[in-house]
């Protein structure tokens, strides 16, 4: 486990929280030794956590090229979007079938957290790290009353690998009333309407991966 204040640790936490907030433009290009010499680390360090970024869908890795910022039109986006339309809506299914008080007590406290946490600071164009937060928090709850812990690991995975696609899919639809979306699934999940609630997720999921097909730069 990398210590916190280690070279590969600080490096990772800069370049990561640069990546999401924007400072880099899709397909630009993550250059290791201009890396290592900016923030003055090996570059087998900088090599180390480009690597990671790839590892959460935040940097590419290009062939005999290094590496770069993935594309706003990624074919990855709507693999992963596809992949979380078929098993998300399921694993809502099995929640709301098994999920106890408890569950629908979690889901809506995480639905009132989420909306009440600002979606962005003044003037950003992208989301916040709480509002990112908070938003997880909310789906990882809906899903969390299925009990299986495979099928959760499977959600927290492919949600880290599309957490740059949510927020570049907010940048570019900022008209989008995610509000009234998670709104209607906490309705739907805790009055037990699987069928409505199912098919609002996996529509939920859908319209962020549509959205990037719209900038083609």
């Amino acid at each position: 486990m990398l210590e916190r204040g280690s070279p590969s640790e600080r490096l990772y936490t800069t370049l990561r929280a640069a990546i999401l907030h924007g400072m880099f433009a899709p397909e630009q290009a993550l250059k290791p030794q201009e890396l290592a010499t900016a923030e003055k680390v090996s570059l087998a360090v900088a090599r180390e956590t480009l690597l990671r970024l790839v590892g959460e869908g935040l940097a590419t890795r290009l062939p005999n090229r290094g590496f770069a910022v993935p594309a706003v039109n990624a074919e990855r986006w709507q693999q992963i979007a596809e992949a979380r339309a078929v098993t998300e809506p399921m694993m809502l299914r099995l929640s709301i079938e098994r999920g106890g008080v408890d569950w629908e007590v979690r889901v809506r406290a995480a639905h009132h957290h989420l909306a009440r946490t600002p979606l962005q600071a003044p003037g950003d164009t992208f989301v916040s790290d709480e509002w990112s937060e908070a938003h997880r928090q909310f789906h990882r709850a809906l899903l969390e009353g299925c009990g299986n812990p495979v099928l959760l690991d499977s959600f927290d995975r492919m949600w880290t690998a599309s957490e740059l696609a949510r927020r570049w899919s907010g940048a570019i639809v900022p008209e989008r009333d995610g509000t009234k979306e998670h709104s209607a699934l906490e309705e739907a999940a805790l009055s037990r309407d699987a069928e409505r609630a199912a098919d609002l997720l996996s529509r939920h999921v859908l319209r962020t991966a549509r959205s990037l097909t719209v900038r083609k730069d």
